[in-house]
């Protein structure tokens, strides 16, 4: 795998980990923590994206 593939797939996942935290915070029944959770794996990608792309 490409350097720029994988970067691309980092950016894939952070997106679709966006929509999730986007959807978890209008279902009243989710947790605060499971969010909390997802922002978390959310910065662990862009900053590993932000690291690759330098």
């Amino acid at each position: 795998m490409t350097l720029s593939t994988h970067v691309s797939e980092l950016k894939r996942k952070h997106q679709t980990l966006s929509k999730k935290v986007e959807e978890a915070q209008r279902a009243p029944s989710i947790d605060g923590l499971q969010i909390a959770e997802l922002k978390k794996q959310k910065l662990k990608l862009k900053e590993e994206i932000e690291r690759l792309s330098t």
